[in-house]
């Protein structure tokens, strides 16, 4: 495959996924924001358990019941705990059950569920500016980084430069700061923005290194041009958590 044709997938695919997103965010309606975060949420789950190496396959079925129960319970986030303790409480009752089968609990799904919680909570607006932190974090890191990028930032990510990351953080965390403002003051919209932009830049490193220890390039390949779900949503499910807990402890 040409590097225009590759190109031009990424960008046709990228153009479809943020038109979809502006479309749901512009309907604003709960049911159709649960329906589309819970089809992300389980093609990103399915992804985990392969870079987890999971074969037990049901485990879907526990996902989606979790979403089922995120869709009429009032405090999504706190399933993840839930799901938690009872999984904890399967460990100790049977000894043949492992740790590992519940990775994906943890990732993708507290990100997903911190992701439901403050559409819930702070409205389509706090989505929006999450949007915006996670996006032009990643923008500004590739066009900083290619154009001066010489310092090697991660192992875990060879093609990250310090100054690509720097740059990253600094865009997304003045760009952030104002679609904040509609939320929080300034002050609190800087601090919000800027600790997001540096989650993102962290949770993509994750991602990264999981498929690094799984050997494989891309998380999966449903995304023509991007890869896999897990690809594209890496950074908002880092950013996601801490979003909602500095809006909760500092609004």
């Amino acid at each position: 495959m040409s590097i225009f044709t590759s190109s031009k997938e990424r960008i046709t695919t990228g153009v479809a996924l943020v038109a979809g997103v502006l479309i749901i965010g512009f309907i604003d309606n709960f049911l159709l924001m649960w329906l589309f975060l819970g089809a992300v949420y389980l093609l990103a789950f399915n992804e985990a358990m392969k870079l987890f190496d999971i074969k037990n396959s049901s485990l879907i079925y526990f996902a989606a019941g979790i979403w089922l129960l995120a869709g009429i319970y009032p405090y999504s986030d706190d399933l993840f705990v839930l799901a938690g303790v009872a999984y904890a409480s399967a460990v100790a009752f049977n000894r043949d059950i492992t740790w590992k089968n519940f990775f994906p609990f943890i990732y993708p799904t507290a990100g997903m569920l911190f992701i439901l919680t403050m559409y819930q909570e702070y409205g389509v607006i706090s989505l929006l500016w999450l949007l915006v932190v996670v996006a032009m974090t990643d923008v500004g890191a590739y066009a900083v980084g290619k154009s001066i990028g010489k310092t090697p930032f991660s192992k875990t990510s060879p093609n990250k430069t310090m100054e690509g990351v720097v740059g990253g953080i600094v865009v997304a965390t003045i760009g952030g700061m104002f679609v904040g403002l509609s939320v929080v003051s300034l002050g609190i919209a800087f601090i919000i923005s800027f600790m997001v932009a540096v989650s993102s830049i962290f949770g993509d490193l994750f991602e990264s290194s999981l498929k690094r220890a799984a050997g494989v390039k891309d998380s999966g390949t449903i995304l023509p041009g991007h890869g896999g779900m897990l690809d594209r949503i890496d950074g908002y499910l880092f950013g996601a958590i801490v979003m909602l807990v500095l809006l909760r402890g500092l609004v």
